[in-house]
């Protein structure tokens, strides 16, 4: 169990470093001057070359990339100045010379337009994408295990017909395209009977202070889950046509058990393997997909930061948000095979 833990932490170390290069390099590549969206056209000279100093931006690239990982490692070597203690924030771990180890949180840079940490931007923003994304997970899940199961039990049926349609439509359509369609239908032409408002937060500002606002979730939810929805439906109904054709089922029914607890007791318990297995890697997945749903619904989270820092070529926060879901989207797909290798020890032979 430890080495096939091992393993995959070093997998998942060895794909997170190759995130870090290939996403440090494509945003190296691409136009725009830093030290002009971080100083101003106008800046005079010596304050250019201290920018262009800071951010390392007069070495070679190969440096560069060194400077950058060493600014994302949690244990690293730095002068022990005053201006690094306040830049990274660190705790000494030891002294050599003028130099020390220390230990501190991966430092991403500052944003071009704010000149806030990139940290802090995340910080800011990640719980409006989390409690999307989860919502979003929710509703697919429940929703698209109940129509699988009618589904299954309904089968070759114009309700088993109509329900595989519309989640083959359902992972057919584009998200962005499916998201500007429901924000138009339910947010803005129907809205007086919908009570839906075409944008929003979870959390508004008015007159009376700070409050949550639920029915915002609504529509961006509903969008960013119908995708595992389908997928969820499909699983869950072709799990459930094998489960209810096994001889224990056979064997259930000729005792004499009701259909309610052969679906419940023993059908159901039994296809939903496939369907946890699906749902545990999807919230990882959701963070990520929520960009351009976050983006047209004007919710507040990574996603629609991420894309205006694109428009305004703000590459540290684009950089940022990136590594962070590439980072969380590790970390989950370790945990769950670690959850396998718990639950089934055969795993670990693999």
């Amino acid at each position: 169990m430890f080495v096939y833990i091992s393993k995959r932490l070093l997998y998942g170390f060895l794909v997170l470093l190759g995130v870090i290069i290939v996403v440090f390099f494509l945003f190296n590549v691409l136009p725009g001057d830093p030290v002009s969206m971080m100083s101003g056209q106008r800046t005079d000279v010596a304050t250019r070359a201290a920018i262009t100093k800071e951010l390392g931006l007069d070495k070679p690239l190969p440096e560069q990339l060194a400077l950058y990982l060493k600014d994302l490692s949690p244990v690293a070597v730095y002068d022990d100045t005053p201006a690094n203690q306040e830049k990274y924030a660190y705790h000494k771990l030891f002294t050599m010379a003028q130099s020390a180890w220390v230990i501190k949180w991966p430092y991403l840079r500052r944003s071009f337009q704010t000149n806030k940490k990139v940290s802090e931007v995340i910080l800011e923003n990640v719980s409006g994408t989390f409690w999307l994304a989860f919502t979003a997970m929710l509703f697919a899940t429940i929703v698209g295990i109940l129509l699988g199961v009618i589904a299954a039990l309904r089968q070759n049926s114009w309700v088993d017909h109509t329900i595989i349609t519309m989640s083959v439509a359902g992972i057919s359509a584009p998200e962005f395209v499916l998201a500007a369609i429901i924000a138009m239908v339910f947010g803005y032409y129907l809205s007086d009977y919908t009570g839906l408002n075409l944008t929003g937060q979870l959390w508004e500002v008015d007159l009376y202070g700070k409050r949550l606002v639920l029915k915002n979730l609504i529509l961006p939810a509903f969008t960013l889950g119908l995708r595992p929805l389908s997928i969820i439906v499909q699983l869950t109904r072709s799990s459930m046509l094998e489960v209810l054709s096994q001889d224990y089922i056979r064997t259930a029914k000729a005792k004499g058990l009701g259909n309610r607890s052969i679906i419940l007791k023993h059908s159901l318990k039994n296809a939903l393997n496939p369907v946890i297995t699906a749902v545990s890697g999807w919230l990882a997945s959701l963070m990520a997909g929520a960009f351009f749903v976050e983006y047209i619904f004007g919710w507040k989270g990574l996603g629609s930061v991420t894309i205006a820092a694109v428009y305004q070529l703000d590459f540290p926060v684009v950089m940022g948000t990136t590594l962070f879901i590439g980072v969380v989207f590790i970390f989950i797909s370790i945990f769950v095979d670690i959850l396998y290798a718990a639950i089934d020890p055969r795993v670990v032979l693999k």
